[in-house]
């Protein structure tokens, strides 16, 4: 199928729901004009759809390959990846400091969906680099950001993030990779690293000359559990000090996974120290490692927005066959001759919801990067808020890109099934989104444990409290948000840990919804535009309800969920 950017969509949610106009008055983000808004994401639309969007299918059947430590890319993809670098795409938000443009997050937020839509698997490279070049922003020293910032930035070199290992899975608390400090030698004052880690996303490849791993490791005595987690750099090459690169550090990739889907991106096995020599620096300081990684919001951000990403290809791929696909004549028509089957009613069903999902969804992305980018310019409330959004659109986002491409499966029927349409490709890459960068779980417990305690629960309050204010016109979305706000409330004063705990999700959902159905009426108040407002009216009539109908299930408490003893459930 033919990928056609969804530039109109982005430029409305961008300018209504990010609120860019108003960014740009900020001396900080006074590049980001109108005409130079609309360029990057017409351009960056125009790039995936020419360089991204044809490699899409190769490397779902071509994939990545491993062979001696050594990671291949598809055909095509090394040449995409520099053309991608040459033209700067990468260092839209980067620091002007190191060679980026400065721009608002909100943009570079655009730029990863135009390129996720286009190719999901190829944007996981450098959608990582942006974790990698946040944590060493905020926790790395003077030198460090100097040696490795302009590159990253620039996309010359990509970066990676190490947690997980074999044995402990989402329990960071239990890795066992060892950093031991070196004391004499050309490598004085760094450490040596030793360890195995899996799940390591573009660990391997051959697309940068570059790979700089942050590893998450534990030093001499350092406490038991996730207290005792440091974060280290280490380079797939050593970096000399006038920044070229120097000897093979001891890294390797032992395998790569062999997955449901995302094919093109390699999902590595990490080995650290087979010969006793990997050498690392320390980020930050000792034991503080779980914070500086896990304190990254544009992470969990672009995950979510590859629900929004693989949404928006699946919908296009499902309106386009609807429309050439002639079956059966429209029921109750005087006139009997097949028709294309976008006008059947149930067909057309699936198609608004999935597109009322996809728009939904994208109206919260660029809400909650615009609340970043005004975090970022000291506005403290804009910051908590950002923070309470992020575990929202994580969770919400990377369902609704699962739920909207097995939609898009169904509206193509038996073909759908049938690898070359191409449509299962879409359900089978979207469905790693849900489990990485935290699961959907831990992001849900995330907002009920931690983010509903700010402010002993005024920042959720005051979000729901100003979209009930705003949607009294929209009954359904006002009623929403009033129904989230009580259960916050017991969560925050009367619930258990347990009880919190098994509503987490169905809480997450329904907040999530409040805030895309409030963002979609701004948008369709601000545009005018028949589409917007019919997509909308659909999400407030038959999103918005669904979503209350949680309530009940958010607050069910925990009780159920043990009737039945260990044993007992699993016999």
């Amino acid at each position: 199928m033919t990928f056609t950017p969804p530039t109109a969509d982005q430029l409305l949610a961008i300018r209504v729901s990010a609120g860019i106009d108003e960014l740009a008055q900020s001396e900080r983000f006074a590049a980001a004009t109108p005409d130079l808004v609309e360029a990057i994401v017409e351009g960056i639309g125009a790039f995936a759809a020419g360089e991204w969007a044809p490699l899409h299918r190769a490397g779902d059947q071509i994939g990545a390959k491993w062979r001696d430590g050594e990671v291949t890319l598809p055909p095509g993809y090394v040449d995409a990846y520099k053309a991608f670098v040459e033209q700067g795409w990468n260092s839209i938000a980067g620091s002007t400091e190191f060679g980026g443009q400065g721009l608002p997050f909100t943009l570079a937020t655009a730029t990863l969906e135009t390129l996720g839509a286009a190719n999901m698997g190829f944007t996981l490279l450098p959608m990582l680099t942006v974790g990698a070049i946040e944590a060493l922003e905020h926790h790395g020293s003077d030198a460090q950001k100097a040696m490795y910032l302009p590159k990253l930035i620039s996309g010359e070199w990509s970066g990676t993030m190490n947690l997980t290992e074999p044995q402990a899975g989402s329990d960071v608390g239990a890795l066992r990779t060892t950093a031991t400090p070196i004391t004499e030698g050309p490598h004085a004052g760094k450490w040596r690293i030793a360890g195995t880690k899996i799940y390591i996303t573009f660990g391997e490849h051959d697309a940068a000359a570059n790979v700089v791993h942050l590893v998450l490791a534990r030093t001499p005595g350092a406490p038991e559990g996730s207290r005792g987690i440091s974060l280290f750099i280490v380079p797939k090459f050593h970096v000399e000090q006038d920044g070229s690169l120097g000897a093979r550090n001891d890294v390797r990739c032992v395998s790569i996974e062999h997955k449901l889907g995302i094919h093109a991106s390699p999902t590595c096995v990490m080995s650290y120290g087979d010969d006793g020599e990997c050498i690392g620096e320390m980020v930050g300081h000792e034991n503080g490692g779980l914070r500086a990684m896990f304190m990254m919001n544009s992470a969990r951000i672009n995950v979510g927005s590859q629900g929004v990403q693989i949404a928006e290809r699946a919908f296009q791929q499902a309106r386009a066959y609807a429309r050439d696909r002639v079956q059966s004549a429209r029921a109750g028509s005087a006139d009997k001759a097949p028709v294309a089957i976008i006008e059947h009613p149930d067909v057309r069903r699936m198609l608004m919801r999935m597109r009322a999902l996809t728009e939904g969804s994208r109206a919260l992305l660029y809400y909650t990067a615009g609340q970043v980018d005004r975090g970022a310019l000291g506005n403290d409330a804009a910051q908590k808020r950002a923070e309470l959004l992020v575990p929202m659109l994580k969770a919400w986002g990377t369902d609704i890109g699962c739920e909207v491409a097995s939609l898009g499966i169904q509206v193509h029927g038996g073909m759908g099934f049938i690898e070359e349409t191409g449509a299962a490709q879409h359900l089978r890459d979207s469905r790693i989104a849900p489990i990485y960068e935290g699961t959907n779980g831990i992001q849900a417990a995330d907002l009920v444990t931690r983010k509903l305690g700010y402010e002993n629960g005024g920042v959720l309050q005051a979000l729901m409290a100003e979209i009930a204010s705003e949607m009294e016109d929209v009954p359904e979305v006002a009623a929403l948000a009033k129904d989230a706000a009580a259960i916050g409330q017991w969560m925050s004063t009367t619930a258990s840990l347990d009880d919190k705990l098994a509503g987490s999700v169905p809480f997450t959902t329904m907040c999530a919804v409040a805030v895309a159905g409030w963002q979609l009426a701004r948008q369709s108040r601000a545009s005018d535009l028949h589409g917007k407002i019919a997509v909308t009216k659909f999400f407030n009539r038959v999103i918005v309800p669904e979503a209350r109908g949680l309530g009940s299930s958010a607050m069910a408490g925990a009780a159920l969920l043990y009737d039945l003893d260990s044993e007992a459930l699993a016999g």
